[in-house]
């Protein structure tokens, strides 16, 4: 007899976007184990899992000035972590453009090792497949050209 199938373990994060100097889109990307991937983590029990974006990016980048303009919608990618997990993204603009990766105090280090603000086309090289379709939103909603 099989047993009952645990839940998928939500992850909530955020698109983190600005304007760079040429007038075109950058997108915040973070390396951690050779992935490249937008500020996200584990939305905790009862936590509102858009306050776990907002936390999560603060917690990993240290920006906090997040404007939603494009509301509150958000995409989701298909399972991954061996079918245990799904990643939420919001989307959102901010005017910092320096990053810091703070050490997590539970691990004793940075939880990136990287940063970096890509073009559309840079971004697209690198992230992982899982989140493609997540980039692919972003860049549609905030208006870009394909």
């Amino acid at each position: 007899m099989k047993g009952k199938k645990k839940p998928l373990t939500l992850s909530s994060g955020v698109i983190v976007v600005r304007k760079g100097e040429d007038g075109r889109w950058r997108y915040l990307l973070l390396r951690a184990y050779g992935y490249w991937d937008f500020p996200k983590g584990i939305v905790e029990p009862g936590e509102d899992p858009m306050e776990a974006a907002k936390r999560e990016t603060r917690e990993e980048t240290t920006i906090t000035d997040l404007d939603f303009k494009w509301g509150y919608d958000f995409r989701e990618t298909g399972p991954y972590n061996k079918g245990r997990k799904i990643a939420r993204y919001y989307l959102a603009e901010t005017h910092t453009k320096e990053v810091s990766l703070p050490v997590n105090p539970e691990i004793g280090k940075p939880e990136h090792d990287a940063y970096k603000w890509a073009t559309f086309e840079e971004a697209e090289r690198v992230v992982a497949p899982r989140v493609l379709e997540a980039l692919k939103w972003a860049r549609d909603l905030i208006g870009e050209k394909a």
